[in-house]
């Protein structure tokens, strides 16, 4: 029997009864469209991160406490440094010492309440850092300036305000030269930075910068910080040249290792990259994607077992008409083709609307649920051969199944 004949006969079986071929075709068009707007949002969320991350400064790396390294080395010795901490002068002999860098700045995080005048802001993210910050990452000052050299080596009480931060304190008014509390100490507002958003976990609005020495000095005072050296979260070194940063990740360990007494492969610190950083934050998401994935497979396969049902109610239903085929010369190959091609074309035709009802709700939930969404056209191939897979993997039994039906008894049927 010709294609185009098969073609024929499994649309007009399927004709017969549309409401019913759009009720079988009802699991599949979910779980095409499912599979797609799910694999939309986790590559719009992975493309979100990626840019966010990568708008903080380019060619950055972060130089950080590794999980428990200050307890996995021995007793404190004396080289460079006698702290197992990653501590300011580790920053400091990094700009002197690295080459091909153009910029090192130190963040040291504290949570402090906020008060100007009746307003405050608790537990708020006070972050000490150096004069070169904004540069490194990317920031930029909307009002008033940044932290100079001067307020670094003099410990000056002043402090920047994130945006957000300045709004809820200060409103639509210029906080720039007004008095804030931070915790007890009174600081001067000497600028404002512009809008920046939230960044993997940080809220860079929300953010206070004050001298890093200030920290120091009336924030984390330690009296072995004279001994051990003051401890700091992170270190950023700007790389000059994108093409040297495994240069300068390898002289930056062997410095450190030489600083702290030990060796690269003990170095109790981490030396990540942006891309390291995306690459961490991808595998969340990667993760949350194959648990998404796994719930839309679910739904393809309930529309297959839907589509077999139908096919054996059809089998029963047409059983003269297989009969009659058969007695006039079809044969079982020919039979078992045209159930197989009905089960393939409601499946094929939900895997269709499926894919428009993906895109086009991937792209709705975009406007309406304002989270970024990206239509990966793997997705729709993906789906798509889904679909023809449980059409033919759950059409097969019923249409076998009309195959050997034995001629006389299915003209015998009523």
């Amino acid at each position: 029997m010709k294609i185009s004949e098969v073609l024929r006969i499994a649309a007009e079986g399927i004709s017969r009864n549309k409401l019913r071929a759009l009720l079988t075709m009802l699991g599949v068009i979910i779980g095409v469209a499912a599979v797609i707007i799910m694999i939309a949002i986790s590559a719009g969320t992975e493309a979100t991160i990626a840019e966010n991350i990568q708008s903080l400064g380019t060619n950055l790396l972060f130089v950080t406490q590794s999980m428990g390294g200050q307890m996995s080395m021995g007793p404190s010795r004396t080289s460079g440094s006698n702290s197992n901490f990653l501590i300011y002068d580790d920053a400091k002999a990094i700009e002197s010492s690295i080459s091909g860098i153009s910029g090192v700045v130190v963040e040291r995080d504290i949570s402090e309440t906020i008060k100007y005048g009746s307003n405050s802001v608790d537990s708020a993210s006070v972050v000490g850092s150096t004069s070169s910050y904004p540069e490194v990452r990317d920031l930029t000052v909307a009002s008033g300036r940044f932290l100079t050299d001067n307020d670094i080596e003099k410990a000056a009480k002043v402090a920047v305000l994130g945006y957000s931060t300045a709004q809820t304190l200060f409103g639509d008014a210029d906080p720039v030269g007004e008095k804030i509390t931070v915790g007890d100490i009174k600081l001067t507002v000497v600028g404002v930075m512009d809008k920046k958003g939230v960044v993997g976990n940080t809220n860079y609005d929300e953010r206070v910068y004050i001298p890093l020495t200030l920290v120091f000095e009336k924030f984390t005072f330690s009296p072995f910080a004279r001994v051990q050296g003051q401890q700091v979260g992170t270190v950023l070194v700007q790389v000059a040249d994108l093409k040297t940063m495994d240069n300068v990740i390898t002289q930056i360990q062997i410095l450190l290792a030489k600083r702290h007494d030990t060796t690269v492969a003990d170095l109790p610190f981490t030396v990540r990259t942006q891309e390291d950083i995306i690459t961490t934050q991808e595998s969340t998401t990667a993760a949350f994607r194959q648990l998404l994935a796994w719930v839309a497979a679910v739904s393809l396969v309930v529309g297959g077992i839907g589509i077999m049902n139908i096919m054996l109610v059809s089998v029963t239903e047409r059983t003269r008409e297989i009969g009659i085929r058969q007695a006039t010369g079809a044969t079982p190959g020919d039979v078992r083709g045209q159930f197989l091609t009905e089960a393939l074309l409601l499946s094929l035709t939900g895997g269709l609307i499926g894919i428009i009802a993906g895109v086009g709700g991937a792209y709705i939930f975009e406007q309406i649920g304002g989270m970024r969404t990206v239509v990966v056209p793997s997705s729709i191939l993906l789906a798509f051969a889904s679909a023809a897979i449980v059409g033919i993997f759950f059409g097969f039994y019923p249409a076998n199944k009309a195959a050997q039906l034995d001629p006389i008894e299915a003209l015998r049927h009523e």
